[in-house]
């Protein structure tokens, strides 16, 4: 039985710790009886997971479903609501079975939160039951779950680094918290670099050669777990590269069903897929930024990157109306004899408070570019290496306890109690 969320005080956690699959193309009719809970339901059928099913929402509830069906097949799945108790929806659900296909799959919305009424749909093959008020999310992750496998490990999360303009830093961001998810929080990480024709990932780990990104791309159809083995170069213990081929002797032509095809094996591969977004607009680059579990928009404290960031948050905030924001980071914050808009002005103006403000550090990252090297290794105590792991560990969602409160030891103050006796004597 699918509740509705509860603010959990006590943990810092992220409300998503494995993302919710892509709905499948699939029909899926939906039957409410309130105005309220139809708004929810569209909502959800413009999500982005839901892009691919044909989604027809009504008002009705079950009879009008039953109504419905009485004429028309019944599609993949069908989403009812009642407002009745336990023999009320029984009832009206032995009236819909007479017109159900076989085939079909049933999500039952209620009002009432009754463990018995739950065991009894069980019991008659419903797929789920959401007691209301639920959200968006909650009917997608249910439609979802009915055609995933349970047994199967859980995706990996995608996050889409890209960059407000050029040469604001957006890949050496990507790469360094790719090292420090996989070396410095143990996590199994699988950097992507789609930056296919300048990309930098390869040159910043010290790598020569390997398979590419763009062979992928080039038989999507054919990717696998073993092909994706072949072409990744492994740069650490937990750490892979996928590598754009970095060349510009041929003209590549992305399709965004194939970027689509190559990383939805990626994410199977590993819990964090860390993709490095190239700075230019075209129909698979937004593909990915929409697509992505989360966004980490690199900016400078400039005009042209506060404007560029504020039209890409924008298109993103209505595209992605159930993901959370994109997260910021401004990069090369205090530039000698540069003008600069300060940080807090640069947040209001984007309504979006930075996740990390690296400061400029020429010296350290230089030396970690021409060492193919990343920040950690070659200025581990540097600002700019404590910053870039705090990004990491938000991306993660490593959860910082307070510290625990020492435990009364009371035998240990009876045995002092003799002695501050002494000592008022």
């Amino acid at each position: 039985m699918t509740t509705a969320p509860a603010l959990d005080t006590a943990s810092t956690a992220p409300a998503e710790q494995f993302p919710v699959a892509l709905v499948p193309r699939i029909n899926i009719g939906i039957f409410c009886d309130n105005p309220q809970s139809a708004q929810v339901m569209q909502a959800a059928s413009a999500d982005r997971r839901m892009a691919k099913a044909h989604v027809n929402v009504q008002m009705g509830g079950i009879p009008g479903a039953t109504q419905y069906y009485g004429q028309e097949p019944t599609p993949h799945v069908v989403v009812v609501e009642s407002h009745g108790d336990r023999a009320k929806v029984m009832a009206e659900l032995g009236q819909f079975a007479e017109v159900c296909g076989p085939n079909t799959k049933v999500i039952v919305v209620g009002h009432v939160n009754d463990i018995l009424l739950y065991r009894e749909l069980m019991k008659n093959h419903v797929s789920d039951y959401i007691v209301a008020p639920f959200t968006s999310m909650q009917i997608i992750e249910s439609v979802a779950s009915i055609y995933n496998d349970p047994k199967a490990a859980p995706l990996g999360r995608v996050m889409a680094f890209v960059g407000a303009k050029g040469g604001v830093g957006s890949s050496t961001i990507a790469h360094n918290v790719a090292f420090a998810t996989s070396q410095k929080l143990d996590v199994e990480t699988i950097l992507t670099d789609l930056d296919l024709s300048f990309g930098t990932a390869a040159l910043n780990f010290n790598q020569d050669g390997g398979g590419t990104f763009y062979e992928a791309l080039m038989a999507p159809d054919r990717v696998d777990a073993t092909l994706l083995d072949r072409l990744m170069s492994k740069l650490g213990n937990k750490l892979s590269l996928l590598n754009g081929p970095g060349s510009v002797d041929r003209e590549m032509n992305i399709e965004a069903h194939s970027v689509e095809t190559v990383l939805n094996v990626v994410r199977q591969a590993a819990p964090m897929i860390i993709v490095d977004v190239p700075n230019m607009w075209a129909p698979w680059v937004k593909y990915t930024l929409m697509n992505a579990d989360e966004i980490v928009i690199t900016a400078t404290p400039e005009l042209p990157s506060l404007r560029n960031a504020k039209n890409l948050i924008d298109l993103l905030k209505v595209g992605r109306p159930n993901d959370r924001q994109p997260r910021l980071v401004l990069n090369q914050v205090g530039v000698p004899k540069r003008p600069e808009i300060p940080p807090a002005d640069f947040a209001k103006a984007l309504g979006l408070e930075p996740s990390a403000i690296i400061p400029h550090d020429p010296q350290s990252f230089g030396l970690a570019q021409g060492n193919g090297q990343m920040i950690f290794e070659v200025a581990p105590k540097s600002k700019a290496a404590e910053l870039l792991l705090g990004l990491s560990e938000q991306l993660v969602g490593v959860v910082k306890h307070a510290p625990k409160a020492q435990k009364f030891d009371l035998a240990g103050i009876m045995q002092k109690l003799p002695l501050l006796k002494k000592k008022e004597g």
